[in-house]
């Protein structure tokens, strides 16, 4: 392994933080010197459009993939929501660590809750999984898209854009804004999408030796949930443009996985399926949502084409 270990992160304020995070984690418990390769990608350039129509999710990680291929980092830190369920040939996830608070946030400088809002009030969000829940919920609301870092969302919001938005708690808390929180969903209520919360790190599947070490950062209970999570969303194909909801929460040695998918068009109902088993593998994980995954397609859902 070489004496100074590179990260390569997106340049938004949250991802510097998470890898910021994870260079303190390494430099003090391996003893080697980390930098950080801070790079943009497409998904921070493309503002204009969903993530649903150029590209989903990925677009937040090709470039950093493309700077491990080229050696230019040695590993990369995601957001695990923004990582794809089947990374290319030649990657792995190497480790899944501790996961922040999972929930969805309620960000509103006048209402303190989503019931309190006005007939056909105004909120915003990136968030497919969140539009057909809050729809779910309110009918009545316009549901606007909102996209930008963390810091441009809340300024469109403090300009008088919207009445309420809709954001990631683990950022917010993550940045030290968590008085910008007026509430939080209940986990039940909006339902998080597959591993919200949590930071994954990605190294090409040759390095050995590093995947070894970094396995020992894994948080095993946030890897089983983040593994059930994310088989859901592979077995039914899921992206930015599939309405899904996934998470997994523990009680005792049961791991109780909610889902919902909606209908991207708004023209049926919301899907809603709940599974639990006694997990004490990723396998056991993986079959655990794959079997939420076919209770969803027995309730009206299809595979993507």
């Amino acid at each position: 392994m070489s004496e100074i270990l590179r990260i390569a992160t997106r340049k938004s304020r949250l991802a510097l933080w998470q890898a910021e995070h994870v260079k303190a984690l390494i430099e003090r418990e391996w003893g080697v010197a980390v930098e950080l390769v801070p790079l943009s990608t497409r998904g921070d350039e493309i503002l204009d459009r969903s993530l649903s129509k150029v590209g989903g999710k990925g677009l937040f990680v090709k470039e950093l993939e493309w700077a491990l291929e080229r050696g230019e980092a040695d590993l990369a830190v995601h957001s695990l929501k923004d990582v794809p369920m089947a990374l290319p040939e030649g990657f792995t996830l190497a480790c899944v660590m501790e996961r922040e608070d999972p929930r969805d946030a309620w960000v509103s400088p006048q209402y303190e809750s989503l019931d309190a809002l006005p007939l056909g009030a105004r909120v915003g969000t990136s968030s497919l999984r969140r539009t057909v829940q809050l729809k779910a919920l309110r009918p009545d609301l316009e549901i606007l898209p909102l996209r930008g870092n963390l810091d441009t969302r809340l300024r469109k919001l403090d300009e008088g854009g919207f009445e309420a938005i809709v954001l990631a708690a683990a950022g917010l808390m993550r940045l030290g804004l968590s008085e910008r929180i007026r509430s939080r969903f209940e986990l039940q209520t909006l339902i998080p999408c597959a591993g919200q919360g949590a930071l994954g790190i990605e190294v090409r599947s040759d390095r050995a030796e590093l995947v070894e070490r970094l396995a020992g950062f894994n948080h095993r209970p946030t890897l089983l949930a983040c593994l059930a999570e994310r088989e859901v969303s592979r077995q039914l194909g899921g992206s930015c443009s599939m309405p899904l909801a996934a998470h997994a929460v523990w009680q005792g040695d049961q791991l109780v996985l909610d889902t919902a998918l909606g209908d991207e068009a708004l023209a049926h109902p919301l899907l809603r399926a709940r599974l639990q088993g006694a997990v004490q593998s990723p396998e056991a994980a993986e079959a655990l949502g794959a079997a939420a995954a076919q209770r969803l397609r027995d309730l009206g859902s299809r595979p993507a084409e």
